[in-house]
C-alpha cells in the first residue's frame, strides 16, 4: 500500500484545486524581454539558437501549399497544405532542429526526415486547436550540415476532420564548439603555483587494451536531467525545473520524464508544481517522494506563465512502477494533505532507518548564497512524526545555523547504528536524529567547503559484515572559496579543491580525523558514483568557478564556473595511499558537464551521464543546455560476466535467506573472490547522491557453483528498508543488477496525530504571495 492511501483519499478534485497566485514569483535574475508576459505556447527560440520562419527563402516548398495570415502565428503567417505529397526542404548548419506548426481536429499524418532518413511519423490530430506547438524535434545531432524534410502524407487517424498540416516556424540549434581541454594555461592559478603532491595518477604499464573504457553518446533526455534516479530494471525518472523543454506534455514543455534505459524512449509526465531543484528518496515501500522545489515560474523565467503551482512544500508521489510499459506512471501531488510543514529549496531528503524520508535543510525562498534571512536551519519527517515535541513541525537544527553561508544540499548518510552523517560547509557531525542530538566532528581539512554553491560530493563507502559495517566517509571537491563573499568578487576563473578527505566513524577513526588525498584534478561539482566492484567513479565537474548561474564575474555564457573537466578517474579505496586514483583506460568527453549535471550506476552495470544547464532557461551558448545522454562502460563489461539466472525475490525480509541461481563464467578458477553488493543507486542531483549505498552481503555458493545463497543485512541501520539491486561480483566482473525490496515491504510508520498537527498549523503553498519581493541576492 502506498504512503498516499495511507494519508488521504484518492481525489482527483483535491489535484486540481490548488490556484496558482496572480502575483510573479521572484526566479533569480531576468533577462531582457522575459517580464513581458505575454500568451504560453512551446515555441521558444533560446539564446545561440536561431528561428527560421515558414516565408524564408531558406525553406524550399513542393506540392500544393497556400499562406495563411493570423496572429496566432509566429510572424503572423503559416504555410498550410493538405495535399498528399506536398513538401518542404531546410538544408542548415547546426546539432539540432525543431518543427513548430499546428494541432488540431482536421490535422492529418506527416513523415519527417533528416539527412534522407525517416525519423518520426507524426500524427497532428488534437481534439482542440493549439497553435505554436513543437511538432517535431532532433537536438542530439553530429555537429555539421543537415536536411530537414517533411511530408503531407494524405492519411490521418480515424478521429481526425482531415489532413491539413502546417509550417510555422524552424529552430536550429547551432551548437557550440567543444570545450578546450582544462590546462595550465587556461586556468587562472596554474598548477606549478599549487601545492605538490605525490603523483597520484597512475598511468604505468599495467594498463593493457582489456582494461579500457567505452564512452558513447546515445539518447535525449527531452527534459533537462536536473534530477535522476532509477526506478527499475528498464526506467530512470528525469526531473528538471520549470522551462522551455522540447519534449511537450498537455500542451506545455514538460519538466519530467520517464527514460527507457534500453530503447531510449521517452514518456513525458505531467508535474504540478515547480521541481526545481528538489530532492528525493525511495521510501520503505518502494514509492518514491520528490520534495521540494520552487515558486510559481511567471513572467521571470520566460516571458510566460506555465501553469505550474508553487513548489517549495511540494512532496510528490510517484508509486512503485516496476514494469517496462510505462503508460500508466505518474507523478500525484495534492498540497492539502501531502506537502511539507515549511519551505525547502536545495533541501537533501534521506531515508533513514524505519523506512521514512528526513528532509534536511534548505532555503526558504530563491536565491543563490544562504544567508540568515533565507535558511531553513532545521529537519522535517515525512510522513511526520514527533521527535523531540515538535508533533510534526520542524526540528531545529544549531548545525545548519553554524554551517552558513555554504551549507545547501548538506551531504547526508544514514549510518549502521541508525544515526545520520552530515556534512555542510566544512564541518560534518553526526545527528542521532531519535533524540535530536549532535556529535560534532573533526572540521574538513584545508578551509575546503563541500556544499552548495562550493559544491563537492560525497559518499559512504561500501559496507561488510568483514569489519562489521565499519562505516566510512569520502569527500571529494569543492572550493576554498570565502563563502562570505558577494559575487562580484567571486571569479569564474576561481580555482576549485582537488581535495579528497575520509574518516572512519568510530571513536579511534574520529580521533584521528580526516585523512587527505589530492585528485589528478581540481573538481567542483563532481558526480561521485559507487560501483558493484567497490570502486568510486568521479566524473563532471569544472576546475574552477563555483555553482549556480549569474551571478559571478568571468561568467562563460550565465555559468558560473569553467574548465569543464572531461575526463573521468577512477578510485581505489582500498589501494595503498598515492595510488587510488587512475585516468589509465579512461574516454575523456566532447561534453561538459558542469552545473546541474549527473550521473548514476545503471541496473546493467554502466554508468548514465546526462544533464549540465547553468541557464536561466533553456539555452543554446557555450555552456548551454544539454539534452545528450552519454553511456560510460567500465572495463569489466568486455568480460564474461557472471550471471543471475533466477530465484530473486521480490521482497527479502531482514536477516532472510534466499537461494539465487546463477551462472558463473566459464574462466572462474577454484577460490575466485565472489562477493555479493546490494546497491542503492541513489537519487542524484547537484553532486549530492542522496542514499546511495553499498552494503555486501554475507553468502554461500553450492558444491556445483550453480546456486549462491545470499543473507539479506540484519536490520534497518545497516541498510534502510526499500528498494535495491543485487549484484554477483567474480573477480571484479559484477553481472547486471536484479531489483528486490528490502525489508517487510510496508509503508513507513505514520503518527497520525503529528501529520493532523502538521496539517492544522501549516497552510497550503503558504509562501506564494510572498514571492518576488527579495531584496537577496539575484540570482539561483
Amino acid at each position: 500500500m502506498g504512503v498516499r492511501s495511507l494519508l488521504l483519499p484518492w481525489t482527483l478534485v483535491a489535484l486540481l484545486a490548488t490556484v496558482c497566485s496572480a502575483e510573479s514569483a521572484w526566479h533569480g535574475h531576468t533577462t531582457a524581454g522575459s517580464t513581458k508576459v505575454s500568451r504560453f505556447t512551446p515555441y521558444y527560440v533560446p539564446p545561440g539558437a536561431k528561428s527560421y520562419d515558414s516565408s524564408s527563402p531558406l525553406l524550399h516548398y513542393t506540392g500544393d501549399w497556400s499562406e495563411s495570415f493570423s496572429s496566432k502565428y509566429v510572424q503572423k503567417s503559416a504555410r498550410v497544405s493538405k495535399t498528399s505529397g506536398a513538401g518542404v526542404s531546410f538544408t542548415y548548419t547546426g546539432t539540432g532542429v525543431e518543427w513548430f506548426g499546428s494541432l488540431g481536429p482536421k490535422r492529418g499524418i506527416a513523415q519527417v526526415y533528416l539527412d534522407g532518413k525517416l525519423a518520426e511519423r507524426v500524427d497532428m490530430f488534437n481534439n482542440v486547436s493549439m497553435s505554436q506547438q513543437r511538432i517535431f524535434w532532433s537536438l542530439d545531432l553530429p555537429q555539421g550540415k543537415h536536411t530537414l524534410k517533411i511530408v503531407n502524407t494524405g492519411e490521418k487517424s480515424s478521429e481526425s476532420k482531415g489532413t491539413v498540416m502546417d509550417v510555422d516556424a524552424l529552430v536550429v540549434t547551432q551548437g557550440p564548439p567543444p570545450p578546450e581541454a582544462l590546462t595550465q594555461q587556461n586556468m587562472a592559478v596554474s598548477y606549478s603555483e599549487m601545492p605538490s603532491y605525490p603523483p597520484l595518477l597512475d598511468m604505468s604499464s599495467k594498463f593493457i587494451p582489456e582494461d579500457e573504457w567505452t564512452l558513447i553518446q546515445n539518447g535525449s533526455t527531452g527534459v533537462h536531467a536536473m534530477q535522476l534516479v532509477i526506478i527499475s530494471d528498464t526506467h530512470a525518472l528525469i526531473v528538471d525545473k520549470v522551462e522551455h523543454n522540447p519534449l511537450t506534455v498537455s500542451g506545455h514543455p514538460a519538466w519530467a520524464a520517464l527514460y527507457n534505459l534500453r530503447t531510449h524512449a521517452l514518456k513525458p509526465l505531467p508535474m504540478q508544481s515547480n521541481s526545481f531543484c528538489a530532492g528525493g528518496t525511495f521510501l520503505s515501500n518502494g514509492t518514491l517522494v520528490n520534495v521540494g522545489g520552487n515558486p510559481v515560474v511567471e513572467d521571470h523565467t520566460a516571458a510566460a506563465d506555465f501553469g505550474d503551482v508553487d513548489g517549495l512544500q511540494a512532496i510528490r508521489i510517484f508509486e512503485p512502477c516496476e514494469a517496462a510499459n510505462v503508460d500508466d506512471c505518474w507523478i500525484y501531488e495534492n498540497h492539502s494533505r501531502i506537502r511539507m510543514a515549511s519551505p525547502r529549496w536545495y533541501n537533501t531528503v534521506l531515508r533513514i532507518s524505519d523506512g521514512s524520508a528526513m528532509i534536511i535543510g534548505g532555503s526558504l525562498k530563491g536565491g543563490w548564497i544562504n544567508n540568515q534571512t533565507t535558511n531553513n536551519p532545521t529537519i522535517e519527517y515525512f510522513p511526520p512524526k514527533n521527535i523531540a515535541g515538535s508533533d510534526g513541525l520542524p526540528v531545529h537544527l544549531p548545525f545548519l545555523v553554524d554551517t552558513l553561508f555554504s551549507n545547501l544540499f548538506p551531504i547526508a548518510f544514514s549510518l549502521p547504528d541508525g544515526t545520520v552523517f552530515m556534512a555542510a560547509n566544512r564541518d560534518a557531525m553526526i545527528y542521532d536524529w531519535k533524540t535530536n542530538t549532535e556529535r560534532r566532528l573533526p572540521r574538513i581539512p584545508n578551509g575546503v567547503r563541500v556544499t552548495y554553491p562550493m559544491t563537492g560530493t560525497g559518499l559512504l563507502l561500501p559496507l561488510s559484515p568483514e569489519n562489521d559495517y565499519t562505516p566510512e566517509i569520502l569527500l571529494c571537491g569543492g572550493s576554498t572559496i570565502d563563502d562570505t563573499k558577494p559575487g562580484y568578487e567571486i571569479s569564474s576563473q576561481d580555482p576549485a579543491s582537488s581535495q579528497c578527505s575520509r574518516i572512519v566513524l568510530t571513536d579511534a577513526g574520529i580521533a584521528a580525523g580526516w585523512q587527505v588525498e589530492q585528485m589528478p584534478q581540481a573538481r567542483t561539482m563532481p558526480d561521485a558514483v559507487l560501483l558493484p566492484t567497490g570502486d568510486v567513479l568521479i566524473v563532471n565537474g569544472a576546475g574552477s568557478g563555483i555553482s549556480g548561474y549569474g551571478n559571478v564575474v568571468d561568467q562563460v555564457g550565465a555559468s558560473n564556473a569553467d574548465n569543464p573537466v572531461l575526463t573521468p578517474v577512477l578510485y581505489d579505496p582500498n589501494g595503498p595511499v598515492g595510488q587510488r586514483f587512475s585516468s589509465a583506460g579512461m574516454p575523456s568527453s566532447d561534453i561538459p558537464r558542469l552545473y546541474h549535471s549527473v550521473a548514476t550506476l545503471t541496473p546493467n552495470g554502466d554508468i548514465m551521464i546526462a544533464g549540465s544547464n547553468p541557464n536561466l532557461d533553456r539555452s543554446e551558448v557555450k555552456y548551454g543546455t544539454e539534452y545528450r545522454v552519454e553511456w560510460l562502460g567500465p572495463s569489466y563489461l568486455k568480460k564474461e560476466r557472471p550471471q543471475i539466472l533466477g530465484g530473486v525475490p521480490k521482497l527479502l525480509g531482514f536477516g532472510k535467506a534466499a537461494q539465487l541461481k546463477i551462472r558463473l563464467p566459464s574462466t572462474t578458477a577454484q577460490g575466485a573472490s565472489i562477493k555479493v553488493a546490494l546497491m542503492d543507486l541513489g537519487y542524484v542531483t547537484h553532486a549530492v547522491h542522496a542514499n546511495s549505498r553499498l552494503v555486501y552481503l554475507e553468502h554461500s555458493l553450492s558444491s556445483d557453483s550453480s546456486m549462491l545463497t545470499i543473507t539479506a543485512p540484519p536490520n534497518g541501520n545497516i541498510y534502510p528498508p526499500g528498494p535495491g539491486f543485487i549484484y554477483v561480483v567474480v573477480d571484479g566482473v559484477p553481472s547486471t543488477g536484479a531489483r528486490l525490496l528490502i525489508g517487510d515491504g510496508q509503508s513507513p510508520p505514520v503518527d497520525q496525530q503529528a501529520l493532523e498537527n502538521m496539517l492544522e498549523q501549516t497552510s497550503v503553498d503558504q509562501y506564494e504571495k510572498s514571492k518576488g519581493k527579495s531584496g537577496e541576492d539575484d540570482s539561483e
